[in-house]
């Protein structure tokens, strides 16, 4: 098959993708193993090496990934069950001051959502956000703009939320290094969506008044007690600790050697892979809440979590199937020496990853896909260098939040806790996705013109 006939069957492959996601309904986990035999089947593998590629890029992912994305789901739904994520928002309010409550709510989004999932997360806070606007007399829109971005920018950018794990594993990225510059870059997002929350909660005012705050909460009764909730030091600890050792880890493999190479770094090497790190917070978080959260919570958490990550551990080692196939076959290369897009640098990945989220509206899905596709080309893409692919990581990320509109879940989430209609959410929300993911992947380009 001819080099261009190849580039054909790529683009059908990834429409194949968006159909069967966005119009079929098809779960992606089948949809990109179906499109990883077929690719390969249809690229001239042959039917023994597609398989062994499927398999070995399924079981690589995986071997990379599993472990933390469930690790970290553990450790979200132990501080979501036992109080400590709003023990955590409440601290972050009190630190930042209620004068400022909207920036209080983005700041909160973003903490809260590296360790719980946004639509989780703003279930939980919006009944808080809902207060406070209504103590400031002001629009709901403000305060349910500024908590909702602020959950979904640290989703895309900051592990170890799953999207960006999987990212960083697919193109090989250092995960400590994808959280450090994930955090340098969710600042000015933050920053731009809070002011994009205020003009338009002057713009457009919704009664905070008559939004419902029956949110049909499968509340514990220990959210409801505030007295037997977590301290704010244990609440912040279980994800606090990890995310602290993977970048102690990251800082001592550097080239500098900072900790030199005896038994300090070997002791930080260790502790700081994430699958170790992640695993630490998971006791951490059973430890700091046994008091408050009670056994049946703590025993339940480990069962929901796996039953939440386990999709999205299947769809990013289905991601990993569709990478591993990709590798084995020539579009990689062709793609390299002659497609004039490679010229684009980080912003194809941007690109890719925004026109599949815009069409099967999962930021997760997104992102695993685009990092399969784009692992095999970042030696084409110039993308090389350790900094350059926790950018590009970051790129992706960037991509995978815009635009969000009435194919994903969150959107109606958002809208449907927030007392939006579904215009209000288009002309609210799906701009505010659109605000987060251009200045966000303009951030990333200042910084790889930095770094």
């Amino acid at each position: 098959m001819s080099g261009w006939l190849l580039i054909v069957l790529l683009v059908l492959a990834i429409a194949f993708i968006v159909l069967g996601t966005a119009r079929w309904k098809v779960h992606p986990f089948l949809i990109l193993l179906v499109t990883a035999y077929g690719l390969g089947l249809l690229a001239g593998l042959g039917a023994e090496e597609t398989v062994m590629a499927i398999v070995d890029g399924f079981g690589g992912t995986l071997g990379g990934i599993g472990i933390i994305i469930a690790a970290g789901t553990v450790i979200g739904v132990v501080l979501e069950r036992s109080g400590g994520a709003q023990v955590m928002a409440e601290a972050i309010i009190g630190l930042i001051g209620k004068g400022r409550s909207a920036m209080a709510m983005s700041a909160t989004g973003a903490v809260v959502s590296i360790p719980v999932f946004c639509d989780s997360g703003y279930v939980i806070l919006s009944p808080l956000a809902r207060s406070l606007a209504a103590r400031s007399n002001a629009s709901m829109a403000t305060y349910a703009l500024a908590l909702a971005t602020g959950l979904v920018t640290t989703h895309v950018f900051v592990p170890p939320t799953p999207g960006p794990i999987a990212g960083a594993q697919e193109l090989g990225a250092d995960v400590g290094l994808v959280i450090i510059l994930g955090i340098v870059v969710s600042i000015p997002v933050l920053i731009a969506t809070y002011f994009y929350a205020l003009f338009q909660g002057n713009r457009v005012y919704i009664d905070p008044e008559t939004v419902s705050i029956d949110q049909g909460q499968d509340e514990t009764p220990v959210e409801k007690q505030k007295g037997r909730r977590p301290s704010t030091f244990a609440a912040f600890l279980p994800i606090g600790l990890p995310i602290l050792l993977i970048a102690l880890n990251s800082v001592a493999e550097l080239d500098a050697r900072p900790f030199g190479d005896g038994i300090i770094a070997s002791v930080l090497t260790f502790l700081g892979n994430p699958n170790t790190a992640l695993i630490i917070g998971v006791f951490i978080a059973f430890f700091v809440t046994a008091d408050h959260a009670g056994e049946s919570i703590t025993h339940d958490a480990v069962t929901r979590a796996l039953r939440v990550a386990g999709p999205i551990i299947l769809i990013t080692g289905a991601g990993g199937a569709l990478g591993g196939v990709l590798r084995e076959t020539p579009i990689t290369s062709f793609l390299g020496d002659n497609l004039a897009l490679t010229s684009l640098g980080m912003f194809l990945p941007f690109l890719l990853a925004a026109a599949l989220k815009t069409a099967q509206g999962s930021s997760t899905v997104a992102i695993v896909t685009t990092a399969a596709i784009i692992a095999p080309l970042t030696g084409s893409l110039g993308l090389e260098s350790g900094t350059d692919l926790a950018l590009t990581t970051l790129a992706i990320g960037a991509g995978s939040v815009m635009v969000s509109h009435a194919n994903d879940s969150y959107f109606w989430v958002v809208t449907q806790f927030s007392g939006m209609s579904v215009a209000q959410g288009y002309k609210l929300y799906t701009v505010a996705t659109a605000v987060t993911g251009i200045v966000g992947i303009a951030t990333i380009w200042i910084l790889s013109l930095i770094l």
